[in-house]
């Protein structure tokens, strides 16, 4: 793509997820997140009512008569996308590609941060850590993050492992967060960076799928290539007994990738590429 086409995408998609995110999620977002705890804000007289247990003792008695503790919520919050960029995210057979729909998704968690005055930041990965953009806040940033979506690429024969991204996360990101890691989970092995990450930060798993990923077309004889290995193949998709293993195979791997999040603490969102992500995000959102 040249340059004046990569600011039109990024023009069209900020138009259209911007709209989703103040007139949809914003309220959701907020209700969902509302900090991570309470800040000391200041001291004031006890009033009847107030708690006992929050006298601050050390000013009372230097002023003889009761004194409280004021706390406040702690809203800035941190937000962090861990996105899938392996070549298997390349692919989709309906209205758009895994990564397009991958894309939306962050643009739409983004504004809806940035409507929050949360930071968010972003971390690309395949079967290594691409790149990462750290988390800061502003439309500017945002539009990085979104031109980066659009345009960054995976390295030849690169894989997908979870894995890799979580143990990144857990160890460059000290304080805790609100986490999104979406990918089509084509990796196995990530429970335990898994586990220490839900135990760090607000993870939220997203399985982004495209329907061919588990219903195989009958289209008689067909050259397939493994986008993770880049192996190509012969498969006769008019074979029931094939068609309903490819099924089989799917089924048992989204149940895996379902019980590690489940056993972790963590959430996990299923997405299909040619279904409506709003529905699925605003009920995520709800149900907090």
């Amino acid at each position: 793509m040249t340059t004046a086409e990569i600011l039109k995408r990024v023009r069209r998609i900020e138009i259209k997820t911007k709209g989703l995110s103040n007139h949809i999620f914003a309220g959701e977002y907020h209700s969902a997140y509302k900090g991570r705890g309470m800040s000391f804000s200041e001291v004031r007289e006890y009033t009847p009512g107030d708690d006992v247990k929050s006298i601050d003792w050390n000013v009372t008695a230097r002023f003889s008569h009761p004194f409280v503790k004021v706390f406040e919520e702690e809203r800035e919050l941190t937000v962090m996308l861990l996105v899938d960029i392996s070549n298997s995210s390349l692919f989709g057979t309906s209205e758009r590609i895994k990564r397009e729909l991958i894309t939306e998704l962050c643009a739409v968690l983004s504004f809806s941060a940035a409507t929050n005055n949360d930071k968010v930041g972003i971390v690309f990965f395949s079967d290594k850590i691409d790149k990462y953009i750290p988390p800061k806040k502003g439309r500017s940033h945002i539009l990085r993050i979104i031109r980066e979506l659009l345009t960054i690429e995976p390295a030849a024969g690169s894989s997908t492992n979870v894995g890799v991204a979580l143990e990144f996360l857990n160890s460059v990101l000290k304080k805790k967060t609100i986490s999104f890691l979406m990918s089509d989970f084509v990796s196995t092995a990530f429970e335990k960076p898994l586990m220490l990450a839900a135990r760090k930060h607000d993870l939220v798993g997203i399985h982004v799928f495209d329907k061919t990923d588990k219903d195989l077309p009958d289209v008689g004889l067909l050259q397939v290539q493994d986008a993770e290995t880049g192996k190509d193949s012969w498969i006769d998709t008019s074979d029931k007994n094939l068609r309903l293993l490819y099924a089989k195979n799917f089924d048992q791997h989204k149940k895996y990738c379902a019980q590690a999040f489940n056993k972790s603490g963590a959430s996990l969102l299923a997405i299909r590429t040619d279904q409506d992500y709003v529905k699925s995000l605003q009920g995520y959102f709800k149900g907090r």
